[in-house]
């Protein structure tokens, strides 16, 4: 991008190059459309800036702007690499015979190997549209779907086809490829575990209703937690209960001991008094005597 660049004043670079960046990084598509244009407004004469401004367009359904822009692009740059956008903006434009006139072109069959796999997807989509749906599925039967390699663009021809299959009613080798899809996909490119789950016959309110029904339990459990908590407790109050009751009778028990003593004590000490009282007595009757 510097290289292409270099061209314009610093200032401007420098400000083309913020503007291009914001669009590539952009999650909304508009947003990076925005962006692009505002590039576009102080470099169209620069391919890369051309690129860009065609490529959010037809990101955005901008179709006849895209191939504008891309077409602009090309002679700019000299690059081949967006045919297959072009010839997906004449499908969404409705212009299948030049879609397929782009796809089939002689700068198509000299593309890297990804760019023609993109193409064959292209071609399946437009097949389908013109009611061909063995076509659509013939259009992506390549090596590279059946030789257990994995590359950058499989999941992208793996969901292709897997589309391609269940327009034709071939549901179950659709959900075969749609399965693939997944896990080819490590980046969530695809909507493929959607349309797998679909075809399970799996829905967003299933899915739902387990994660409540996993919440009730995990509630209900904590719950009986509680309880066990609280028995546990209750137990151990009990248990205190009892043993100061305990406690409470020995005391009880030590303190009847203890008088039951006391009083013997206190029997032992009048006897003895009484024998004393008597003998005066006794000493006196003999006096008399």
């Amino acid at each position: 991008m510097k290289s292409e660049l270099g061209g314009l004043p610093t200032d401007m670079a420098i400000t083309v190059g913020r503007y291009l960046v914001a669009a590539e990084l952009a999650s909304d598509p508009e947003q990076a459309y925005r962006y692009a244009q505002a590039a576009r407004h102080y470099a169209a004469r620069i391919g890369v800036v051309r690129e860009l401004s065609g490529i959010t367009a037809y990101k955005t359904e901008r179709w006849t702007e895209a191939l504008a822009e891309l077409r602009a692009a090309r002679r700019l740059t000299g690059r081949n690499d967006y045919l297959a956008l072009m010839a997906d903006a004449e499908r969404g434009l409705g212009r299948l015979d030049r879609a397929l006139e782009v796809v089939h072109s002689p700068e198509a069959k000299r593309l890297p190997r990804a760019a023609q796999i993109e193409l064959r997807i292209v071609e399946s989509g437009i097949r389908r549209d013109q009611g061909l749906a063995d076509a659509a599925v013939l259009a992506l039967q390549v090596p590279e779907l059946s030789d257990g390699k994995l590359r950058p663009w499989s999941a992208r021809l793996f969901y292709a086809y897997g589309d391609a299959l269940l327009a034709a009613g071939r549901r179950e080798a659709a959900r075969e490829a749609f399965a693939r899809a997944v896990v080819a996909d490590e980046d969530e490119q695809t909507d493929a575990l959607s349309r797998l789950d679909e075809l399970d016959g799996v829905t967003v309110a299933d899915l739902e209703d387990d994660e409540d029904e996993e919440l009730d339990a995990a509630s209900s459990s904590d719950a009986d937690l509680d309880d066990e908590e609280d028995e546990d407790d209750d137990d151990d109050d009990i248990d205190d209960e009892s043993d100061a009751d305990l406690d409470d009778k020995e005391d009880n028990e030590d303190d009847d001991d203890d008088d039951d003593v006391l009083v013997g004590l206190e029997d032992d000490e009048d006897e003895p008094g009484g024998e004393a009282e008597e003998q005066p007595d006794t000493a006196t009757d003999d006096a008399e005597k």
